[in-house]
């Protein structure tokens, strides 16, 4: 490759030259590190994902060409720009077209997907999709020879990805991480032998856009804009070799002679979450200043900087479930899985338990877009559904692990879009429902796109926003962060009871305030009143009455439970035990489908209850057993959080194996099929539901262990009211507990401990602390920053 010839060193870059390289050979085998014995050569199923909410990585680990394929989350096409995108919302209001549907609905009882499409759906135009970045193409040269010693791995305890090798004696050694307090991708790349790295950097951009490369200062530069929407976008690599030689060129960048080399990558767009033009500065001055930035920090502090921010939220939950890391490589061990007997098996449930929340803290950072269908993680210029957010239930999953896995800073991201969906959302009310108020159906995109579309089975989901409300919610109930519940939580909530409160119907049969039309996602009729359909409604005007009775909006409050006591419940015992997906009682007991939305008041929400309402329990129960344990991945993942509300933890269990067995590609990720992140979202919440609950104002202590968990801990999951709990258990039962208090009050503990003689500390005082109540169930007083031991009497 021609270009000018310049001598760059460490100093000249501040990138400190010694910096201590990676220890030679493999690292041990670790609880949690993911690793390979080969480069990966699917995308899909055997890269490894790195990100820092923006900006996304997936380590491919070739040996002579490293194709590093990148993603900026806000790089779409379609939305403003796009010819003819207009919301998904009608240009004039079909608000009659939706009272003549009612109307029939009354009449018939039931109208097929397809004639309510017809009538009701829109075709989208201009919706557009999440796009790749490119890649960044590392060519390196080496001594011909062969490869040994080879290892890719992606280490969750430090959130780094590795590669190492050996050729002819030398040892080859890359790190890649996602940093988020600097906003960039670092790549380092060493040798144990001086001078040994040769090899050139380049930019890989797809042909959907215009672009502009160029090179200045041992960094090169691309830019453009997306040939749909115009949308623009830069990224910039800067290139530092230490003690070797830099080529420069427009094409590209080589070196030579290096003891080691670091890439620095960033990118961003002129997306604004805006309404309605969605743009704002050009990206360049800020990829510069973030370029400059990271060069001036230099690589020591670059991962110093990742590892402490990365760490501060990773390290707060541990899990042991008495597992030992198997030496063989992950795609081996999970090939070899089988229900969890084994101490490998156990380790590999535990790994993928944390990988959930390394996924969720590399997808979804304050700043930028929430986690996606993919997280932040797509190679395909048409990627499957999008790659959007359905808001059915994929959004809501990928944020189920939030709260209770300690990770509160991660849902920044959908708090702001969901804010960012009120003006749109209002239209959709207004134009769609006739209602005060804001809502959304079945998808939604960077956009706005708050309307319909026209696919029969999934176009029609306009609880989609009373869903989206209890996330604002719930983090209060987590956190009792009173300021949140005023200026952001409640707003949104009430916007969302207002147009339900303007949009129910009262149903001639029976007087109850219900939903029409109505449909449970993807499966049977429309219909008036499903069962999903009316437990969301209930769940948002319980939320929402609470949270108006804390605040003082008496007027409100009084309204919301005024429609609550005439609203149907959605909650029927039909005629062979099951809880009813319909308000008539139309199951079919041979009925396998994947989807059981009507379980919805059992979990995410807490309308159904063993202890409250065990009728209902009951009928669920049923109704999973008759629906059977498939279904695509985050089907299954939504089933473990089912049976883990049941109280059985085996079969929650049962339901892990399956994600394990039939969900999970090579590289952990979840396959619905194809690669659709949300069920690892879903299945590490659901271990956290088995080990941890609160949803009914108690503290519930292993309300779902299985027998396959005889022996274990975990510490650092939150629960509702402000708590932090640890637990101990043995021989399939609990013998400590620790609970640290943020706020003063009651604390109600449910846990089999109380079965026996037991002992309570306090701050390790060896304190009684008083309590009343009997059996499995106690409650004590608590004081903010308190922390209580329950343990098992000598």
């Amino acid at each position: 490759m021609p270009g000018v010839r310049a001598l760059v060193c460490a100093a000249a870059l501040a990138l400190s030259s010694c910096v201590t390289p990676a220890p030679r050979g493999s690292a041990p085998a670790s609880a949690l590190t993911l690793w390979y014995d080969r480069p990966a050569t699917d995308w899909e199923r055997e890269g490894l994902p790195i990100g820092n909410g923006a900006l996304g990585a997936m380590i491919m680990g070739g040996v002579e060409t490293d194709r590093i394929q990148v993603n900026e989350k806000t790089l779409w096409t379609g939305g403003p720009g796009s010819a003819g995108y207009d919301f998904g919302l009608p240009a004039h209001a079909m608000v009659d077209a939706v009272r003549a549907a009612q109307r029939d609905l009354a009449q018939r009882g039931r109208i097929s997907p397809e004639e309510m499409a017809q009538r009701l759906g829109r075709p989208v135009v201009g919706y557009g999709d999440y796009q790749s970045l490119g890649e960044i193409v590392l060519s390196l040269a080496a001594p011909a020879g062969a490869i040994v010693e080879y290892r890719r791995e992606l280490d969750l305890e430090h959130g780094v990805a590795r590669v190492s090798f050996v050729r002819e004696g030398v040892r080859y050694t890359r790190e890649y991480f996602a940093s988020y307090p600097d906003h960039v991708i670092v790549v380092r790349l060493i040798a144990d032998k001086p001078h040994a790295l040769r090899g050139a950097v380049s930019l890989a951009i797809p042909d959907n856009r215009s672009r502009t490369v160029h090179a200045e200062g041992a960094r090169l530069f691309a830019s453009g804009a997306l040939n749909d929407n115009g949308l623009k976008w830069e990224e910039g690599v800067a290139v530092v070799a230490e003690a070797g030689i830099l080529d420069l060129d427009a094409d590209g960048i080589e070196f030579a002679s290096a003891d080691a080399v670091t890439l620095i990558f960033a990118a961003g767009t002129d997306y604004a979450p805006v309404y309605p033009a969605y743009r704002g500065a050009d990206p360049h001055a800020g990829v510069q200043a973030r370029l400059d930035a990271a060069v001036a920090k230099g690589y020591r502090r670059l991962r110093a900087d990742h590892e402490a921010d990365y760490r501060a939220l990773f390290d707060r939950v541990r899990l042991d479930l008495s597992g030992a890391a198997s030496p063989l490589p992950t795609d081996r061990v999970l090939a070899a899985y089988s229900d969890g007997a084994s101490p490998q098996d156990r380790a590999l449930e535990a790994l993928y338990f944390q990988y959930g929340r390394y996924l969720l803290i590399s997808s979804s950072r304050a700043g930028s877009l929430p986690a996606n269908l993919q997280g932040v993680w797509n190679h395909a210029e048409h990627p499957p559904w999008n790659a959007d957010y359905h808001v059915n239930i994929n959004l809501q999953m990928n944020y189920w692990p939030a709260e209770i896995t300690a990770l509160p800073e991660t849902a920044a991201p959908l708090f702001d879009f969901v804010d960012a969906l009120a003006p749109p959302g209002q239209r959709a009310a207004r134009d769609i429902m006739g209602a005060r108020g804001w809502t959304l159906s079945l998808n939604s995109n960077p956009w706005g796109f708050a309307g319909l579309i026209s696919w029969p089975t999934a176009f029609w989901q306009p609880e989609a926003g009373a869903w989206l409300a209890q996330h604002y919610y719930e983090h209060y109930r987590f956190t009792g962060d009173e300021a949140f519940l005023r200026a952001r939580a409640y707003p949104v909530m009430k916007g969302a009871a207002q147009m339900w409160l303007d949009a129910l119907i009262t149903d001639p049969r029976d007087g109850t305030l219900v939903v029409s039309p109505s449909f449970s996602p993807e499966h049977g009729d429309f219909s008036v009143g499903a069962s999903m359909s009316q437990q969301i409604v209930f769940d948002l005007f319980t939320n929402t009455a609470e949270a108006a009775d804390h605040l003082g909006d008496a007027a409100f409050r009084d309204r919301v439970r005024a429609a609550l006591a005439r609203l149907d419940p959605g909650l029927r015992v039909g005629s062979w035990g099951q809880l009813q997906e319909w308000k008539g009682d139309w199951d079919d007991r041979s009925d396998e489908h994947r989807h059981v939305s009507h379980l919805f008041a059992l979990h995410p929400g807490r309308q159904i209850s063993p202890f409250t309402t065990p009728q209902f329990a009951d009928a669920a129960r049923v109704t999973l057993r008759a629906r059977g344990d498939g279904g695509t991945g985050w089907s299954k993942a939504w089933k473990i959080n089912f049976w883990a509300r049941l109280l059985d933890g085996d079969h929650a269990h049962l339901m892990l194996s399956q994600q394990l067995r039939a969900s999970t590609l090579p590289n952990l990720w979840d396959t619905h099929p194809p690669f659709q992140i949300d069920g690892n979202f879903g299945a590490t919440a659901g271990v956290a539901e088995m080990l941890l609950q609160s949803q009914n104002d108690e503290l519930h202590i292993l309300p779902a262990l299985p027998r396959a968990w005889a022996s274990g801990a975990v510490t650092g999951l939150r629960a509702r009211g402000g708590f932090t709990v640890d637990i101990r258990w043995s021989s399939g039962a609990a013998t400590e507990v620790m609970i640290a208090a943020t706020q003063d009050g009651p604390v109600a503990v449910r846990s089999t401990l109380f079965d026996a003689p037991f002992t309570i500390e306090q701050a390790g005082a060896a304190a009684l602390v008083a309590s009343n109540g009997d059996g499995e169930r106690r409650v004590f007083q608590a004081r903010a920053g308190g922390r209580y031991i329950i343990r098992r009497a000598p």
